[in-house]
């Protein structure tokens, strides 16, 4: 992938998402969720239909992706932002904060002064607090991996 290509954002209710953009999406979650961190799970959650769904591209490549869920769809009390997810060709390049940003940026777009919710991965829990995101409750496994309950706001 080529990281000098201008990184655009765009952000579309699941509804709005055209094939190829869908395809995009569930190709990169795949690649990095079930085949780099070898976890087998159902990514087609039956949430994506009630998401927004913010895509970064390096010319005609989705290189991050992150889910935006209203409330009562993941969390009872709570909006979420989920499958946060960087190409590898892309991380430690700085995208994945700017992907951070922008969904933020989204949610308070979207959701106005609604708390955040995430399941972190437990490695990124610096990486999530340094956006305001506090950690609540103990680890758990999720899909065999360590995670830990974030809230923003």
């Amino acid at each position: 992938m080529n990281q000098s290509k201008e990184l655009r954002f765009s952000c579309k209710h699941f509804r709005e998402l055209n094939i190829e953009e869908l395809y995009a999406s569930m190709q990169l979650r795949q690649e990095v969720f079930v085949v780099e961190q070898d976890c087998p799970y159902l990514d087609a959650d039956g949430k994506d239909q009630r998401s927004w769904h913010l895509l970064a591209w390096q010319g005609q490549e989705l290189v991050a992706y992150t889910r935006l869920v209203p409330r009562g769809v993941s969390y009872p009390d709570y909006v979420s932002i989920g499958r946060v997810v960087t190409h590898k060709s892309v991380r430690g390049t700085g995208l994945g904060k700017a992907l951070m940003r922008e969904s933020i940026n989204q949610m308070q777009h979207l959701f106005p002064d609604e708390p955040v919710k995430m399941s972190a991965q437990c490695y990124l829990i610096n990486f999530y607090e340094s956006f305001g995101f506090k950690t609540k409750g103990a680890e758990y496994l999720e899909d065999g991996i360590p995670h830990i309950a974030m809230i923003k706001g």
